[in-house]
């Protein structure tokens, strides 16, 4: 909408942030020298935006200066705009018609009011389908021509919101909306929103084709997943969103093989020494995830040692306390082997404890942990554990159908 008014837009010092997808104003003006404009959401100034005037622009007569400068803001606020009702404020009313005398079909067209425009879309025509029931062969001649059909389709945030309801937690969410409202969300024309951003619902193809309107079109240009997650957080919202951008981006392929790497180089992989004497260095891991034995341990605590191979295969419960683990351990391992010199594990919550790194730095055992999704560091322990669970298997089909009873043999 195109309005000859043109009143103060400059109320606010600082710009603001944007809230929601309605309100948006845009005062654009044009001179000799340059094409200015603001936008402006509920009064308050969102961004400014200006240019010189390119060579070609010079020669431009008034009414195409001020044109050009509603161009301008449409394009570069494009993301906020997109989808969305604004007004513009230009002080040229020419803009809101286009006088032709060689064209009076247009001048005509350009003065006919389009208040009632829903009006004037009319229904698809099976052309194609017609052709085929009249067995009609369609012959081209020499020249290029082409026979295609135009089909309409809903833009991103119509698909958003038309598949909200088959979200279970989205619609359970806004059937309490309607009873009791509630905190952060919103509803706005049928839509469910999250601090004033549309809420996309928990389908993979919906949330597939976000991710690929932000990541994979001309206008994106296959940003990283900090500036991805940035732009679409404006718009969008739903749970996990931050991690989903970032595993996105990282499985992106044209991403992999074009933009350039900027951390420094990996190093070679450095093999653990081989220690001197029994005992002295281990390391241990838990197999968790084991069905109840008939004593209620539901895990196993393998601790072996890298010099001679041999293990211990400690029964445990996943609920024991750091205390009920530390006299499990120097009742078993330290009794039997005496204290180790270092101990190599994974990034458990109960190695990496203060309990436990407290408990073995007062008996003289350096933790060594390994990097984080990278078990190889201790393939030692996990070609045990795959040797262990072999041995549970077998005994299970040979034996017993109830791996809890195998456990007990441990």
């Amino acid at each position: 909408m195109l309005s000859g008014n043109f009143p103060d837009v400059f109320p606010d010092e600082l710009p603001a942030l944007p809230s929601g997808t309605d309100g948006f104003t845009i005062y654009s003006d044009a001179s000799h020298r340059g094409l200015g404009c603001v936008l402006m959401q509920h009064g308050k100034v969102i961004a400014y935006a200006s240019r010189q005037l390119r060579p070609h622009e010079k020669n431009y007569p008034t009414h195409d200066l001020e044109l050009a400068a509603v161009v301008f803001a449409l394009k570069i606020w494009r993301h906020y705009l997109y989808g969305v009702t604004c007004e513009v404020f230009t002080d040229h009313k020419s803009l809101n018609i286009t006088q032709e005398k060689a064209n009076v079909v247009a001048d005509a067209l350009s003065r006919k009011s389009t208040v009632n425009l829903a009006c004037l879309v009319t229904s698809q025509v099976p052309l194609l389908d017609e052709l085929e029931r009249a067995e009609i062969e369609v012959v081209a001649p020499d020249t290029n021509t082409m026979l295609t059909t135009m089909i309409a389709q809903p833009t991103l945030i119509e698909i958003v919101k038309q598949r909200q309801p088959e979200d279970p937690y989205l619609w359970k969410v806004y059937e309490e909306m309607l009873v009791n409202p509630k905190p952060d969300f919103t509803l706005q024309d049928k839509a469910l929103r999250f601090q004033g951003r549309l809420c996309v619902p928990n389908i993979p193809e919906v949330k597939r084709q976000v991710l690929e309107e932000a990541h994979n079109t001309k206008f994106t240009m296959h940003p990283g997943g900090t500036k991805m997650y940035r732009d679409l957080k404006e718009t969008f919202w739903w749970p996990g969103m931050k991690k989903e951008i970032a595993e996105f981006v990282s499985q992106c392929l044209s991403c992999q093989q074009v933009k350039a790497e900027h951390q420094r180089p990996a190093g070679l992989l450095q093999s653990l020494p081989i220690p001197e004497w029994k005992w002295e260095h281990i390391t241990m891991d838990f197999v968790v995830g084991l069905p109840n034995s008939p004593r209620g341990c539901n895990a196993i605590w393998v601790i072996v040692d890298r010099l001679t191979k041999s293990a211990h295969f400690l029964p445990v419960k996943t609920t024991y306390s750091l205390s009920k683990y530390a006299n499990l351990y120097i009742a078993e391992i330290i009794r039997l082997h005496g204290t180790p010199v270092s101990i190599v594990s994974d990034r458990d919550p109960r190695f990496t404890s203060k309990f436990w790194k407290s408990l073995q730095r007062a008996l003289g055992t350096e933790l060594s942990f390994s990097t984080a999704f990278h078990p190889q560091t201790d393939g030692q322990s996990e070609r045990t554990i795959q040797t262990l669970e072999d041995m549970l298997t077998a005994m299970c089909t040979r034996f017993s159908k109830e791996i809890g009873k195998c456990t007990y043999h441990l």
